[in-house]
Formats: C-alpha cells, sequence, structure tokens
C-alpha cells in the first residue's frame, strides 16, 4: 500500500488545506482576542471594582489554570476521539462562557467563568495545532503552523483596538460580549472541517482517510493512487493507547521534557509581561487610553515577528530559529525593562512582542512534530498544560516583585526575571532540541 501519509507529503497546497488553516485560524483569532482584552479589563476592572493587585493577579490566574486542564484533557480526547470534535466543542465553550463574564456581578463570578473561558482555550489551541500539521506536506508543515499562530496576532490587534476605542467609552463588560459572538460563529463554521486524514489511519478507518487524500490530490492534479481498501485494513497495526506515564517512558521522556521547558518558559515569560503590560505603564505614568494605545502599537509588532519566523523555519530550521528568537526576547526584554522614554518604551515594546510572537509561532509548529501520530494531542495538550502552570504563576510573581522594589525599580526587576527566563530557554532549545525541518512527521517519531 502507497502510504497515506507519503501521499499527503507530496502534495503542494491544497483547497482543502487552506480551508482547514483558514477555519481553524479563525477560531484561534477570536480565543487570541479574549486573552488580549484581559490585560485591558484587569486595568479598568481594577479601577471600577477597586480591585487589589493580589485579586488582579487572581483574575489573570484563572484562566490560565482553566487552559492547563483544559489543555491536558482536551489532547488526550483528540487522540481518542478525533480532531475536529475537539476544535470544534472547545471554542462553543469558551465562546459561551466569555459572553456570561460580560453579565458578572462579582468578582467570584468573573473567576468561574474566566476559568471556564481558559479551558476552552487551552482545549482547543493543541488540537487545532495538531490537525493543521497533520494536514500539511512536510516542506511547508512549519510555515503552516506559524500562519496559524499568526491569527493569534490579529486577535491581539482586534484585542488591542477594543481596549483603546470601546473599554473608556463603554466599560469592560463590553469587551467580553464582542469577542464572544463571532467567535460562537467561527465555532459553527468549523463544522465544514474534515477530520485529520493521519489520525482516521492510526485508528484503523483507512477508506475514509483515502477518500479525503483522494479528493485533495484531484484538487491538486496529483495522479491519484490506487489503494486497495481490504489490504490496507488487515495491514494496519493496533493503534497505540497512550497515557499520561507513556510520555515518560524511555521512548518519549527526552522529548517531553524538552518540550515541557519550552512551554513552561515561554508561557511564564510571555503571560509575565503582555497580561501586565497596561498595568505597569500606568505605574510608569502613562494614562490608561495612553497605555492601551502604545500597547496597540506594540501588537502590530507581532505580524513580522510572525511572517519572520513562518518563512525561516523552512529556511533554516525549527532549532535555530526557536534559539534566536528566545535570545532576541530575552534581549528585548531586558531593553524594555529599563526603558526611559515613551520613544525607547515603544521601540522596545516592538522588539519584545516581535521576538516572542515569533517564538511562539515556532513552537506551535516543532511540538506536534516529535510525537508519533497516536500520542500527538496527547503529547502536545500535556506539554501546553504543564507550560500554563506557568502562566498561571506569572501573574501572581509580577505583583511581588513589583511592590517589593516599588514602582521604580519594580518594574525594571520585574523585566530582569522575564530575561533570565526566555535566556534559560534560548540554551536549552540549542543544547537539546531536535531539528525537523523537511522530515516527514513518520520519520521525525519513528513510525505512527
Amino acid at each position: 500500500m502507497t502510504d497515506i501519509a507519503s501521499r499527503i507529503d507530496r502534495l503542494p497546497s491544497t483547497p482543502m488545506m487552506k480551508k482547514v488553516l483558514f477555519l481553524t485560524g479563525i477560531g484561534w483569532m477570536f480565543d487570541a482576542m479574549d486573552q488580549g482584552m484581559v490585560s485591558g479589563v484587569m486595568a479598568a476592572i481594577g479601577k471600577e471594582w477597586m480591585l487589589t493587585t493580589g485579586q488582579l493577579g487572581l483574575l489573570g490566574s484563572s484562566g490560565m489554570l482553566g487552559m492547563a486542564l483544559g489543555a491536558a484533557l482536551s489532547g488526550m480526547a483528540a487522540d481518542r476521539f478525533g480532531r475536529r470534535a475537539v476544535v470544534m466543542y472547545t471554542l462553543v465553550i469558551y465562546g459561551v462562557a466569555s459572553a456570561l463574564a460580560g453579565f458578572s456581578t462579582s468578582f467570584e463570578m468573573l473567576l468561574v467563568l474566566r476559568f471556564l473561558t481558559g479551558f476552552g482555550l487551552g482545549g482547543e489551541l493543541p488540537a487545532a495545532s495538531t490537525l493543521v500539521s497533520e494536514y500539511s506536506p512536510a516542506n511547508a508543515r512549519g510555515r503552516n503552523v506559524v500562519i496559524l499562530e499568526s491569527f493569534w496576532a490579529w486577535g491581539w490587534i482586534l484585542a488591542a483596538l477594543v481596549a483603546y476605542m470601546l473599554i473608556p467609552v463603554y466599560g469592560w463588560r463590553m469587551a467580553f460580549w464582542v469577542g464572544a459572538v463571532p467567535a460562537l460563529y467561527a465555532a459553527y463554521l468549523r463544522k465544514s472541517v474534515p477530520e485529520s486524514p493521519r489520525y482516521l489511519v492510526s485508528v484503523g478507518k483507512v477508506s475514509e482517510a483515502e477518500e479525503l487524500v483522494s479528493s485533495m490530490e484531484r484538487q491538486a492534479g496529483v495522479k491519484q493512487v490506487t489503494v486497495i481498501q481490504e489490504a490496507a485494513a488487515e495491514t494496519q497495526p493496533e493503534a497505540e493507547r497512550v497515557t499520561f506515564l507513556s510520555l515518560f517512558s524511555k521512548k518519549y521522556i527526552v522529548t517531553t521534557m524538552v518540550l515541557w521547558v519550552i512551554w513552561f518558559g515561554i508561557n511564564f515569560g510571555y503571560y509575565g509581561f503582555v497580561l501586565w503590560t497596561p498595568t505597569l505603564l500606568v505605574g510608569k505614568g502613562f494614562a490608561l487610553v495612553k497605555s492601551f494605545e502604545f500597547t496597540l502599537i506594540m501588537c502590530l509588532a507581532q505580524l513580522p515577528g510572525y511572517y519572520s519566523a513562518a518563512w525561516l523555519v523552512e529556511k533554516v530550521g525549527r532549532k535555530a530559529v526557536l534559539s534566536t528568537y528566545f535570545a532576541g526576547t530575552a534581549l528585548a526584554s531586558w531593553l524594555f525593562g529599563h526603558a526611559a522614554s515613551s520613544g525607547e518604551v515603544l521601540a522596545f515594546g516592538c522588539m519584545l512582542y516581535f521576538f516572542s510572537l515569533g517564538a511562539w509561532g515556532c513552537v506551535y509548529a516543532y511540538t506536534p512534530e516529535v510525537y508519533p501520530t497516536a500520542a500527538r494531542a496527547s503529547g502536545t495538550g500535556w506539554a501546553s498544560a504543564f507550560g500554563r502552570i506557568g502562566a498561571f504563576i506569572a501573574p501572581f510573581v509580577v505583583p511581588v516583585i513589583y511592590k517589593s522594589y516599588g514602582a521604580g525599580k519594580g518594574y525594571t526587576y520585574v523585566f530582569i526575571m522575564l530575561t533570565a527566563v526566555f535566556a534559560a530557554v534560548s540554551i536549552v532549545v540549542a543544547l537539546l532540541g531536535r531539528e525537523t525541518m523537511g522530515k516527514s512527521l513518520e520519520e521525525i517519531s519513528g513510525g505512527r
């Protein structure tokens, strides 16, 4: 039998591939919009409800805790029940919870709904990146997943616009309502997203996988290969059952530990600065509206960060891009923490967003590549879940350091800490990372 995977790897970009990428990307964008609005909401609701910095940290962390649980459970669910169902229903959970958050009448109610919003968001991202990775040919896989991640930048830009234009006028509740409705519509559109052929083969549904791949071959004008379905089904090995403990077996442990370090570091560092940027800028003396304006400008720098990473991962490789972009994020974090003027805040802030989001894109491209199909969503989900622990901790650690040293020095010391985190991840990737550029998923993982 001509392998389904090898047939996918020889295809050019097809309408079906573009459809999968676009529809998963639209949902990704609204997830990002929600996360981006939290920073604006934290600054606005802190004033309206007179919250302490500890309460604001808890608000930021509640969503991260939900993301951790959502990522862990959805990864295993996607390996068990398929990628398609998970990327659709997790977006519904996110959209409904986000809409209800806008009706919160107490801090405690908002915490619970932010947890549920995070659960849906955290559950969607690993399954979506796995789906796009498995649909992509080897020579475009990294680029496609980074492009998927680039929808995050558009979501943050929308969030910054909402924070800048709507929150000061209509209040923080409007932010949640504006994001919820289009997210639910995106979930509806995802009904037409097909299942991953690689996943279908791994669970013995060879005929369904054959139908999807044949359709893509027709779209691309590629000569189709006749497959004897009965023989394919008979020779298909029983699907491997992967548990949490399997990820720490001899087969996977090095991959798992390196990924967990990467995910923890980027989550701690990224959410350490991004959720607190408007609040920290207000503490530095800028008005709330001005801090939103600065954040919007910085968000625009995400786009070239993503697109440069998307191009480079297929030219120089995942390992080099990851290590370099993490090093660039460390340098930018140091400079941003020592910024002494509005111009420096904007310049170094743009640099920080450029490198950190380029690194994020490459992390999402790299992670699903280093596990076989049977463990891919579970491995990606648990790495993401462990990373969210870093995202959960960071909103608590930042205000402690900030308050300990005062508004002036505290701002600087927060970013010195983040510099150390990003630099450490860069070193780990340089020393222990694996290169996956140009290889089939099956070649990297050593079989299905």
